[in-house]
């Protein structure tokens, strides 16, 4: 038989088995080094965790706290906007109501107007006609005074000629009589 074949393969089992020690005697030392190494690694993933977990909650408290901020500055813009807007409303209507209601009280006062130049004209026409009407009695006494002297005038002359005319009957007579 060939010596080659049981040669090689005990030449293999020997080189085999001096790695094979060489591994079995550093293996049990690796694996338990490898088991620290991966508890400390689990500890300092766990510590590193529990870190960034409480970092992360005071990161949420504050932007928690932000966001409640913010959430009170909106609300407080959003309510003065609204109290603007109300009072802009409000002022506006009372400007509106104020504008009706000097429009409605123009309007009686032109009336009025209108109604006292109205009763102004015809005061004034009133006293014109009443003016022209103590002028025409003036006038129209003056001339009945006048007229009154004319007429006694006219009695005297009357009662002068009758009294002539009687005067100068009786002379005729008297020279009738005489004659």
């Amino acid at each position: 038989m060939n010596k080659s074949y049981f040669i090689f393969p005990l030449l293999g089992l020997l080189i085999f088995g001096g790695f094979y020690i060489n591994f079995d005697r550093n293996y049990e030392a690796k694996v338990e080094e490898a088991k620290v190494k991966a508890e400390q690694v689990k500890k300092d993933k766990a510590k590193q965790d529990v870190l960034n977990r409480e970092a992360a909650i005071k990161a949420a408290i504050e932007a928690s706290k932000k966001r409640e901020l913010e959430r009170k500055e909106r609300e407080r813009i959003e309510e003065e906007k609204k109290t603007a807007r109300q009072d802009a409303e409000d002022l506006r209507q009372r400007t509106y109501d104020e504008r009706n209601k000097l429009r409605d009280q123009v309007s009686r006062l032109k009336k009025d107007l209108e109604e006292l130049k109205a009763a102004t004209t015809k005061a004034s026409e009133e006293k014109k006609r009443h003016a022209d009407e103590q002028a025409f009695l003036q006038t129209f006494v003056k001339q009945a005074e006048a007229n009154v002297k004319y007429y006694y005038n006219l009695l005297d002359k009357i009662t002068a000629a009758e009294a002539a005319r009687a005067a100068a009957e009786a002379a005729a007579a008297a020279a009738a009589k005489n004659r």
